[in-house]
């Protein structure tokens, strides 16, 4: 956390200190700046906002060396956008851009070349993986990547901390004008929950499709109000990709009885009751605990109020079945999630700043009874871990994980005992990333774990007899079985990330790690 960072890095970084965002219940603590509005070039009475190309596009935006452009992630492995724009933009020969987008995934290790290009010299997202995450921890790019929640890149855009100059918005369907969505087309993605912000506070926005349909639209998930200027190309991203990696229908054993434990917890809880609400991660254990949560409801006629977050197909079906009155979707995470989207109004769009800003009059996710959640690593003091993996790369993105974390009146977080060779419970994780203060209990195949910070909680489960651990027993377990794992070598002199908590505040750094080689 910030207050372990020492002076002098927080100097250079240009960060603050601010203990309220973990330690006290009040956390609205900045003063909200709005964008300023932006008029739209006087070209007398448009009646279409079409051009003819990307680079048109481009060069009409004003687009210069040293601003900030946005995408968003919905098509996740399957975005084919970024690479059309950015190939454009090396051709016009501008330098020094920052990227925001809403996360990076495997689709944008083209961003590589244009690093080393000068095209683009910053990031800020989610978070990273693939061969862009291995470049980054690398040292590849020279000022730190921003990394911060879901929750916090809202805040950050409708504070102005975060500038966006120009956002590219790939969508499913556009008319003339500019209105659009993300789910009637050939390239349907859903929601579009990541985009809204963008597109409202954006400078100028263009819109990316394949499918530009007849005057008006609807329904309208970005109105024509926000567009500046409408492109189509032959292909924006392939929706088949959106659910390849983290999303998955069948369970492993050790992730099955992990399941088995998250239920023993929300089941002997007073929360578990009609009217509860609830968000799952995307981790196997957490997608597995859907299908026993919906066995449970039935067995003890109880119906969900909603379920918030990435959706997938299990919880379209529980909506279908009745089990669940409505799904506050920000980001559609398979193909029967967009489908669903589609067809059942009790499937609502949600912008990113509606599910978890906190600097807004009320985010989403301070609604929650329950939220399920995945981690890389979880220490002995709760704090968790979703970013950098055992050799110190960055090979995770944060995702909603502290805005849940804080929301939820219970927060558990599902981890196997250890991956491989890797302890997954640790004396120190490599990168805070959720203060142990916000995680309520630790579900592992071998137990389960309540914060001491929750005496209440323990007292709950004890009566229920269900059988509880510590984490330090946990801890000893995985060290007997797999050993303590090595200490990482750290290049001090290197900063490769900053990771913001949800309310701007500094939490971690990461630092460049040296060559590490796993036994």
């Amino acid at each position: 956390m910030s207050k372990y960072i020492k002076e002098e890095i927080l100097n250079k970084i240009k960060k603050y200190r601010n203990y309220s965002s973990y330690d006290t219940e009040q956390i609205n603590t900045s003063k909200k700046v709005v964008s300023q509005l932006q008029n739209l070039p006087n070209e007398g009475k448009r009646k279409s906002k079409v051009l003819s190309s990307l680079e048109e596009a481009i060069f009409k935006t004003g687009l210069k060396d040293g601003m900030t452009i946005s995408f968003h992630h919905h098509f996740r492995h399957g975005d084919q956008t970024v690479e059309q724009v950015l190939k454009i933009i090396d051709k016009l020969k501008i330098k020094n851009l920052t990227v925001s987008a809403s996360s990076f995934t495997n689709a944008h290790n083209c961003l590589i070349d244009y690093i080393k290009k000068g095209v683009v010299t910053g990031l800020e997202g989610s978070g990273l993986r693939g061969k862009l995450g291995d470049a980054i921890s690398e040292g590849i790019l020279a000022k730190p990547i921003i990394v911060r929640s879901h929750g916090g890149r809202a805040r950050a855009i409708e504070t102005g901390e975060t500038y966006i100059n120009v956002a590219f918005l790939a969508v499913a369907s556009s008319d003339e004008m500019g209105n659009a969505n993300g789910y009637l087309g050939f390239s349907c993605v859903g929601s579009l929950g990541y985009a809204l912000v963008d597109a409202q506070y954006a400078e100028k926005v263009v819109i990316i499709t394949d499918n530009i349909v007849d005057y008006p639209n609807s329904p309208i998930s970005i109105p024509q109000t926000k567009v500046d200027y409408v492109v189509k190309v032959d292909k924006i991203g392939d929706a088949l990709k959106i659910a390849s990696g983290e999303i998955r229908n069948f369970f492993q054993p050790k992730e099955i009885k992990i399941a088995q434990n998250i239920m023993k917890v929300i089941k002997n809880t007073p929360n578990f009751k009609n009217g509860f609400s609830f968000q799952t991660g995307t981790g196997g254990a957490s997608q597995a605990s859907l299908l026993m949560l919906k066995e449970q409801m039935l067995k003890q006629n109880i119906k969900a109020s909603f379920f918030l977050g990435g959706i997938i197909g299990i919880q379209t079906e529980l909506l279908k079945d009745g089990l669940v009155h409505k799904l506050l979707d920000v980001q559609s995470f398979d193909l029967a999630a967009i489908e669903s989207i589609k067809q059942n109004a009790n499937h609502l769009e949600i912008s990113a700043s509606f599910y978890a800003n906190a600097h807004t009059k009320g985010c989403a996710t301070n609604k929650l009874d329950y939220g399920v959640l995945s981690a890389l690593e979880v220490d002995v003091n709760f704090n968790s871990n979703v970013l950098t993996g055992a050799n110190g790369y960055l090979r995770g993105a944060i995702g909603g994980h502290p805005d849940v974390a804080y929301g939820s009146e219970i927060t558990i977080v599902a981890v196997p005992l250890f991956r491989g060779r890797i302890p997954s419970i640790t004396d120190k994780v490599q990168t805070i990333i959720t203060p142990g203060i916000n995680i309520d209990v630790v579900v592992t195949e071998i137990g389960i774990a309540v914060n001491p910070r929750c005496p209440d909680l323990i007292k709950i489960l004890a009566e229920a007899n269900v059988p509880l651990t510590t984490m330090e027993e946990l801890r000893d377990l995985a060290y007997k079985i797999i050993g303590k794992p090595q200490n990482i070598e750290y290049n001090y002199d290197k900063i490769i990330g900053l990771v913001e908590y949800r309310d701007g505040s500094l939490i971690d750094v990461i630092y460049q790690p040296k060559a590490y080689e796993l036994y």
